[in-house]
């Protein structure tokens, strides 16, 4: 176990040469902003919005000013603007809500989601899930797309509603299943593990977390639960994870309280309580020692890569 709460880097985040000071290769700009390669890259093909220096060899890099360029883009993304409207609003200032709003593209990529789900039509999800990738940052699908459009399902009462939730979940589960199990192929060190708490197997929410996670470069550890936090005691000594991410999208009992004290008593490695949980018992959970809270999955990768030593990604 370490000896501080912090997680260690992994192999994969070691950046790569720079042929001089002040540049910095895609892999760790991507690291440093949340944005992962292939949308710079599109960013950069399609729009025009960050043009990196190439070496010789053609390999991009990036100095503080381009970095600053991609935070000023995650802002005006953040705000609802469609990323091809970028780059002309580069140099004002944030746009006003309803100006934001005229311009959102995400009720627009919400409907034809569920028109794919509606159909149960998982080729035309996939397609339109992988387009919105290479422009978006995943932070940014997460919290603007996906948990929209899973709390829509949620509300559905219509006949066929369970149907469409069932097949939703099941494809998120396997999208974002195979993006942890390529991630973990090209990581080592110690894992940070994943576990739910109560709540149903398929917890999007813990899947959520696992994807944006994988930002980090640690290789992820998942426990799709529920597991009680008495057995996860047993998996600590023989998984030797780096940091525990536990996802609980109902209030914990005072059994489970009393447990979580435990465990965050007598474990060195961070320990994270991700979920509606966390603000619904916020109070409570603020008295256990070392235990870090956030109340959504942009929340939860903002405080793994601080406990990483970079800076928060945009949400």
């Amino acid at each position: 176990m370490m000896s501080e709460k912090q997680l260690p880097a992994s192999p994969l985040d070691e950046p790569e040469v720079s042929p001089e000071p002040g540049w910095l290769p895609i892999r760790e700009v991507a690291r440093q902003t949340g944005v992962n390669p292939v949308t710079l890259r599109a960013w950069e093909r399609r729009y025009g919005l960050i043009l990196p220096r190439r070496t010789p060899k053609g390999h991009r890099l990036y100095n503080d000013a381009h970095v600053a360029r991609i935070h000023a883009v995650l802002a005006w993304l953040n705000r609802g603007v469609a990323v091809g409207q970028v780059r002309e609003l580069l140099d004002r200032e944030p746009p006003s809500d309803a100006e934001a709003a005229s311009d959102s593209p995400w009720q627009v990529l919400q409907t034809e989601l569920l028109a794919a789900i509606e159909a149960l039509a998982s080729r035309r999800l996939d397609g339109l899930f992988d387009q919105a990738g290479a422009l978006y940052p995943a932070p940014l699908l997460c919290a603007r797309l996906l948990q929209p459009l899973l709390a829509e399902l949620e509300r559905r009462e219509r006949a066929g509603a369970g149907l469409e939730r069932a097949f939703f979940l099941s494809w998120l589960r396997s999208r974002l299943g195979a993006r942890v199990q390529q991630h973990n192929r090209q990581s080592g060190g110690a894992p940070l593990l994943l576990a739910g708490l109560g709540g149903p197997p398929l917890e999007p929410g813990l899947w959520l977390c696992a994807w944006l996670a994988t930002a980090t470069g640690s290789p992820l550890e998942m426990l799709d639960g529920p597991v009680s936090l008495a057995e996860l005691e047993l998996a600590l000594p023989r998984l030797a994870p780096c940091g525990l991410l536990l996802y609980a999208a109902q209030p914990l009992t005072a059994v489970q309280l009393r447990q979580l004290e435990r465990l965050a008593r007598g474990n060195t490695f961070p320990l994270l309580l991700a979920g509606p949980a966390a603000a619904a018992q916020r109070e409570a959970l603020a008295q256990l020692p070392g235990l870090l809270l956030a109340e959504n999955p942009s929340a939860a990768l903002r405080l793994l890569q601080e406990l990483h030593g970079k800076a928060p990604c945009a949400n």
